[in-house]
This record gives structure tokens, C-alpha cells and sequence, in this order.
């Protein structure tokens, strides 16, 4: 239990939290948001006595224990394992196990127990701290950006860690979708003030609008009541029978507490800027591969084959480490393959985003400069437009960019892209470094897109939302999914997951192994499945093609007619959206031969 009162906290005279009041009850798990800058982080400091406060007061029983994830880094130990089995108490100091569970759980493999901590990534050694932080098995979690650098299957892990987890916990994550799955409250620093609530981010930003609805119109009232106390005053204050009455209005002004008009806030509001094209296929890949050393033993990916049409989304997803943001670049041609050929189509205009191209950026351009850079034939008024959707309005966009946080550096790089006319886009991560509501606001743009896609990402929401077709890293390569996330999960699923509930049937007492029988039954349902499944795109084929050639002969019909041009115009349109919809059942009817072709 902790108890928070009256908590004030500013710096250099500018205010981040007024008065706030709030207390941990048991086994809460509370997800903290709030805008970048806001003061999380500045809370969780404080909670711990790492910063001091201006005003009001923290309690804590004696005996409650506090673990903080800490985000610098320092290893005294030889070894993975001593660095981690360190953090335990004496009685427990050769239960190995524990921090063996959970390393594995975080992505580490046998051989990595024996390594140093410091030859590991950034991201490994934020995930050994992770590890530290886990072991002391604290009362109270503070977990600042615990996804921050951990994969899909790391995520998942420490999602039902937190799930199972018998204490408190508080959270910050700009992962929404992982927020919700994992916490019993939502509490939001908002405007300097604190609010808290039972249950997920949906009814904290519910309350949070009703109540600036409640300010807004309370204000309202109030400023058409001050209007009429002073107009009393002002119009019977000379007059000796109403003098009284009229400094008693004077005097109930000045008692008020005068409620503001609540600013708007800056939001990233944007569009990418889509170019047209006629093109069905803007990129085919065959038989892409790709190793460091040359070699085909030491392949990140090999014989992978696909194209991207508009409106395709292929979600790249996998363990980190393992090449998605390699297969990237080499779709891209930053790197050379080791065979194979990526062919763009010559309509194709690509995108690019890369979190590594923050290094790209000139520490003494401006952000309007850097935008400008991107694309030299933009007006003034159009870079300047295109800085304040990337929420560097007015004096903003003249910020240096040596003096920008890494989620600003983030939001240069998207400008750039919008910069430029696009109709591919290649994103790497993309949500690293935005707040919930900038995540939210870049995934229904992406979504809207009317080109190709390809996301390297590792928040599930934005796979949810945004992918339906996947190229997957697991069993040593990477393999092309036809199907969502979600089909993906339900008919394949992390390999990993499944050894674990393997494990844990093997405890409990179920049976694992199926016998033959039921196992031929399973895959001739599936076989069935899929050739009805063929069937229905076969004859959709067919109705498309009919309609194809209706329109064809109304074309032919008027052709000769110069004062239909309209009609004509509409025609061809129908025509070209027959054939692309033709265009995806032929691509989908590929994917389920292939599914066909493993099973028979």
C-alpha cells in the first residue's frame, strides 16, 4: 500500500503536477499515461526518492519493498547468470532457476548465461536489468517502458508475468493494447492533474472527456454569471438604495475561483502523401535471400517469395535479432542479397521509415530545415504545414535538432516521409518512441493508406489493425503467411508458446501426444477446409470475370459516341476495380494451394 497526497512538482518555475493525490491498493496493477513530458517518469522518481518535490507527501509501510526497472546500465559480474543471480537474497542465491525462467522468457538462450552482460545489444542488457528488477520480487513494481526493445515473444512473456504477478505494480508503456491486457486501473497525469479509475484506458479517456465537458460547460455558466453580477454592480452602484447590494455582487466576484478556458493541446495530425498508380504489383520478390557471410548454412532468410499490391499490409514479425530490419534494407536495396531479386515496379514510390536514421539528422538543422531537405521542390508554407502535423507548430519548428527527445526526432523522420509522394511504405518500428494518443492517431493514418505496405513492429495492436498477410521469423528463416495475426496465432503460433504449454500439460497430467487417428482426422477436416474454401474463390473468379465483360460490352456499345466521355470514364473505373479484386482472389487461391500442398 503507498499513499500519495497533495503532490506538487515543477521545474524551473514551469509546473508538471498540482496537488495530485492517489494510493495503490492491493494486487493493483495501474497503467500511468499521459503525454510525453507530462511527469511519469518524474512520479516514478519521486515514489522512489530519486528526485525531490516541492510540496506533499508520500507514505509507504517499512517493510514495502520497491523495484524500479532502471534504464542505465551497469554490470559488475563476469556472467549473465552471476549478474542476475546477484539481485537475490542469501537464502536463495543458488536457485539458478529463477532467473533462469525468466531469462528464457526474455529471449535468452542457454549459451548467453555464460556471456558477459556487456557484449550484449541495448536492448539485452535493458532486458537484463528487466531481469534484476523481476527477482528482488518487490511489493510494488514501477515498470518505466518495460516493452521498449522486446519482441513480439518477449511482450507475451512478460504479459503473463505481470498477469500471474501477486503484488502492485505501476506501468508506463505506450502500448495501449498491452496496458489493458495487464492492468486493473488506468490513471492519467493530464493538464497538471491526476485522475484515477477501475478498469482500462477506454474508461480513464472516457471519464477524462467527460469531465473537461463538465469544466467547459461549468465555465460557460460561470462566465455569463460573473457577466450579470458585474453588470448589477456596474448599473446600480451609483444609487444609494441599491450601493449595498451592488458591493455585495462585487464582493461575490472576488470570492470566485474563475475557471479557464482549457487550451487545446497539439496532436500529430496527418496524412501520408499518397501518389496514384495504375500498377497491380508495385514490388515482386523471388527467391529472396540473405547472409552476412555468403554462405547459404549462415542464411537470416532464404527461397522467400511475395509481391505487395495496394492495399496489401505484410506485417514482418519475430524474435529481434533474427533479420527483419535486415530483410528491410535489402527489400529496399540498401543491402545486396545473397540471391535472388527484388523487382519494383517503375510506378512504385517508396517511403522509408527507420528508427537507425535518427543518426541521418543534422544536430544544427532546424526540424523546418531537416523537412525541407526531404524534398527541395516544397514551398515554404508546405514544409511549414507539414512540421505542424508533426506537432512543431510556429516558433517549434525552428528547434534545433540537437535539442529534440528521441520521440520528436521520431516525428521529423515521419515528416520527411510525408514529404515525399509515396504509394510503398516500409516502416521499422514506427510506434518506438510516440505516446498512446500519436500510436493511435499513426495507425488509423497507415490504415487509411491506399498503397503497399510493409511494418516491422512488435505492438500487437497495430498487427491486429493493420496486417493481413505476414512474413514470420521462427524455425531458423523467415516464411510468408497469407492471413492475419490473429489466423496466425490460431493456426500456427509461436513455437515457443507451444514447447511452454507443453511443459505445463506434462505437469498437470494432460496428454500431449495425439494419437494417429486423430491426427489424420484433424488434417482431412483442414484439407476439406481449404479445397471448400478454393471452391468459393474459383467461383468468385468467375462471377468478377463475367461482370468484366458486361462492362466490356457497354464500352464497346458507346465507344463511337464522343458525348459520353463520363460514362466511359466511370466504366474503365469499374473495370480496373474488377480486375484488382480478380488480381487478390488469384494471390488468395495461391495461399491456400500452398497450405493444400504442406497437408497432402
Amino acid at each position: 500500500m503507498i499513499q500519495v497526497t497533495n503532490l506538487t512538482k515543477s521545474f524551473s518555475g514551469i509546473s508538471l503536477f498540482q496537488s495530485i493525490s492517489f494510493s495503490v491498493g492491493k494486487n493493483e496493477i495501474i497503467g500511468l499515461v499521459g503525454r510525453n513530458g507530462s511527469g511519469k517518469s518524474t512520479l516514478f522518481k519521486i515514489i522512489l526518492g530519486l528526485e525531490s518535490y516541492d510540496s506533499g507527501d508520500i507514505s509507504t509501510p517499512k517493510t514495502y519493498k520497491l523495484g524500479y526497472l532502471d534504464q542505465h546500465i551497469h554490470f559488475t559480474k563476469k556472467t549473465l547468470l552471476e549478474e542476475c543471480c546477484q539481485v537475490l537474497s542469501e537464502a536463495e542465491q543458488y536457485d539458478h532457476y529463477k532467473a533462469e525462467k525468466i531469462l528464457f522468457g526474455l529471449g535468452f538462450t542457454e549459451s548467453d548465461l555464460a556471456l558477459e552482460p556487456s557484449t550484449f545489444s541495448g536492448g539485452f542488457q535493458l532486458r537484463i536489468n528487466l531481469t534484476k528488477t523481476l527477482l528482488q520480487n518487490p511489493d510494488l513494481l514501477l515498470l518505466d517502458e518495460p516493452t521498449n526493445y522486446l519482441d513480439l515473444l518477449s511482450l507475451r512473456w512478460l504479459r503473463r508475468f505481470l498477469k500471474s504477478f501477486r503484488g502492485e505494480a505501476i506501468l508506463i508503456t505506450h502500448d495501449r493494447s498491452f496496458m489493458d491486457t495487464v492492468t486493473t486501473h488506468t490513471m492519467g497525469i493530464h493538464r497538471g492533474a491526476l485522475t484515477k479509475v477501475k478498469g482500462n484506458t477506454d474508461k480513464y479517456y472516457t471519464q477524462l472527456l467527460l469531465d473537461e465537458e463538465i469544466h467547459e460547460k461549468t465555465r460557460i455558466n460561470q462566465e455569463k454569471r460573473i457577466k450579470d453580477l458585474q453588470k448589477f454592480a456596474d448599473k446600480f452602484g451609483a444609487k444609494a438604495s441599491k450601493a449595498t447590494q451592488a458591493k455585495s455582487k462585487l464582493r461575490q466576484i472576488d470570492k470566485m475561483e474563475v475557471l479557464t478556458e482549457i487550451k487545446k493541446e497539439h496532436k500529430l495530425g496527418f496524412r501520408f502523401n499518397y501518389s496514384a498508380s495504375p500498377a497491380k504489383t508495385l514490388l515482386q520478390v523471388n527467391g529472396l535471400a540473405f547472409s552476412y557471410t555468403g554462405s547459404n548454412e549462415d542464411n537470416l532468410f532464404a527461397n522467400l517469395s511475395f509481391h505487395i499490391g495496394p492495399k496489401d499490409c505484410i506485417g514482418v514479425i519475430g524474435k529481434n535479432g533474427k533479420g527483419k530490419t535486415t530483410l528491410l534494407n535489402v527489400l529496399a536495396g540498401a543491402v545486396k542479397p545473397t540471391s535472388g531479386e527484388v523487382v519494383f515496379n517503375p510506378n512504385a514510390l517508396l517511403g522509408y521509415y527507420q528508427q537507425t536514421n535518427r543518426k541521418d539528422l543534422k544536430p544544427s538543422n532546424t526540424v523546418a530545415e531537416e523537412i525541407a531537405m526531404a524534398n527541395p521542390h516544397l514551398s515554404i508554407s508546405q514544409s511549414r504545414a507539414i512540421c505542424g502535423a508533426m506537432m512543431f507548430s510556429g516558433d517549434a519548428g525552428d528547434k534545433k535538432i540537437s535539442v529534440l527527445s528521441g520521440g520528436e526526432q521520431s516525428r521529423v523522420l515521419l515528416g520527411k516521409i510525408l514529404a515525399h509522394p509515396s504509394n510503398l511504405l516500409f516502416l521499422d518500428e514506427p510506434s518506438n518512441h510516440l505516446d498512446m494518443d500519436s500510436i493511435t492517431i499513426l495507425t488509423s493514418e497507415v490504415k487509411k493508406f491506399r498503397g503497399g505496405l510493409v511494418i516491422v513492429t512488435h505492438n500487437e495492436e497495430m498487427l491486429h489493425t493493420l496486417a493481413n498477410k505476414l512474413i514470420i521469423f521462427h524455425k531458423g528463416g523467415a516464411e510468408f503467411f497469407h492471413g492475419t495475426y490473429e489466423e496466425f496465432l490460431q493456426n500456427i503460433g509461436w513455437e515457443e508458446e507451444a514447447s511452454l504449454k507443453r511443459s505445463k500439460d506434462i505437469v498437470t497430467g494432460k496428454s500431449t501426444d495425439k494419437s494417429v487417428d486423430n491426427d489424420s482426422t484433424d488434417r482431412a477436416r483442414e484439407v476439406m477446409s481449404i479445397k471448400k474454401e478454393c471452391k468459393q474463390v474459383e467461383r468468385r473468379i468467375e462471377r468478377l470475370e463475367e461482370y468484366i465483360e458486361s462492362k466490356n460490352r457497354s464500352v464497346d456499345a458507346i465507344t463511337n459516341d464522343s458525348k459520353e466521355t463520363k460514362q466511359l470514364d466511370k466504366l474503365y473505373k469499374n473495370i480496373t476495380e474488377l480486375q484488382s479484386q480478380i488480381d487478390n482472389c488469384y494471390t488468395k487461391m495461391e495461399g491456400l494451394l500452398e497450405q493444400l500442398d504442406s497437408l497432402v
